[in-house]
């Protein structure tokens, strides 16, 4: 066909290859989700392996501070046997791109050997960076470990602020972000993904959090007014699964206009609980973990039907690395991970034990402070400190 006196035959014969074969994957992904029905029981397991990854730049700094207080609180049941921590290194950079795979294959095997994961941040190759172009170490294990909620608590009492957000991991516009076509060299086009079952169970999950936790509304933040097919898809799914909750006030935002009134003072503290796409997701929690005290005081939870994996919200800090800082990292957002983690698998007493630790050191006593720099306390100095606490 020609337009414009150009033949574009063999260009869009060839992305039309590529868009087939990525439909063929993301149907049968599709039908993958609906085969595993129940969570994971932690209580009936003999044993909870939870494996540690340092992950990239200050990821083994933080992890290590993090585990140090993980074994602190779980010293009972490690002694017993009911619980065992193991060490997985294999997750740097330099070891995925020797193998140029977003997750090398040994690896992936022993993180599926776990039943939780305690990550620490990796590095993701990007344009220019002169690394081979390989996928999210992060987005890959959500999709190898099917962990497809992303939850992420902002709590500033001061402020009125109690908000958790749950993103959907494993769709959106990062579902097949490394498999775009670059149609000419003039076109280049990405995919945006929504399917039924993955936006189905995000939104039952948060709905059940929201009714267990007395939360009395849930807002529902899409794009949906531009992005009509994908947005509106999850927007109205949202809203069927909503009206399931009847005591459960649902409304409906648009995605620029909620990153503005998270800035409102009056109305930020009628939020409570959030369901949004994955792009929107990734984007508006850092904005709200400001709130907090930023990024890197802000833990996440990916959470699975199988398998859970927890994180900070932050990347791998590679400047702080390059500036020899790496020993001020500041870990808090890892032991929020570490906190939710343990609430996660039934160790509700030690989860309020080190959340309320943390509240203290950070915000209430503050005889060390995290600067990121020699001017505060290192990793170590202020992990051994909430220990203290505990």
């Amino acid at each position: 066909m020609e337009t414009n006196g150009k033949n574009y035959e063999q260009y869009v014969e060839a992305a039309v290859g590529k868009y087939r074969e990525l439909l063929y994957d993301q149907l049968r992904r599709a039908d993958d989700i609906k085969k595993i029905k129940d969570f994971t029981d932690y209580d009936a397991l003999d044993k909870i392996i939870i494996g540690v990854c340092g992950g990239d730049g200050i990821g083994p700094t933080i992890t290590a501070a993090s585990e140090k207080v993980l074994r602190v609180l779980l010293a009972s049941d490690i002694a017993s046997g009911k619980v065992e921590i193991r060490n997985i290194d294999g997750l740097t950079i330099e070891n995925r791109v020797a193998c140029g795979k977003a997750i090398p294959d040994d690896v992936l095997e022993e993180l599926k050997a776990c039943h939780v994961i305690l990550k620490g941040p990796t590095t993701t190759p990007h344009e220019g960076d002169g690394l081979p172009n390989i996928e999210s170490a992060n987005v890959m294990m959500r999709k190898k470990l099917d962990l497809f909620a992303n939850v992420r608590p902002v709590k500033v009492p001061s402020e009125g602020i109690d908000w958790t957000f749950f993103r959907e991991n494993t769709e959106g516009s990062y579902a097949v972000g490394s498999r775009g076509v670059n149609v000419n060299e003039d076109l280049a086009l990405d995919f945006c993904v929504t399917t039924t079952e993955g936006t189905e169970r995000i939104a039952r999950l948060a709905y059940e959090f929201a009714r267990k936790n007395g939360k009395e509304r849930v807002s529902i933040v899409t794009k949906a007014n531009v992005i009509k097919t994908t947005d509106g898809k999850f927007l109205n799914i949202c809203k069927r699964i909503g009206a399931e909750y009847p005591e459960i006030t649902t409304d409906e935002w648009f995605i620029d206009i909620m990153t503005a009134k998270l800035v409102d003072t009056k109305r930020r503290r009628d939020f409570r609980v959030f369901i949004l796409p994955n792009l929107y997701g990734d984007i508006i929690t850092d904005e709200a973990a400001e709130f907090q005290g930023g990024v890197g005081t802000a833990g996440s939870a990916n959470i699975g039907k199988r398998y859970a994996m927890f994180e900070a919200i932050h990347g791998s800090a590679p400047r702080m690395v390059a500036e020899g800082r790496a020993q001020y990292a500041d870990p808090c957002s890892m032991l929020r991970a570490t906190a939710m983690l343990l609430s996660h698998i039934g160790k509700t007493a030690e989860a309020e034990r080190l959340t309320r630790a943390l509240d203290f050191c950070m915000f209430e006593d503050r005889r060390l402070v995290m600067t990121g720099r020699a001017d505060g306390a290192t990793c170590d100095e202020f992990a051994a400190y909430v220990a203290e606490n505990l």
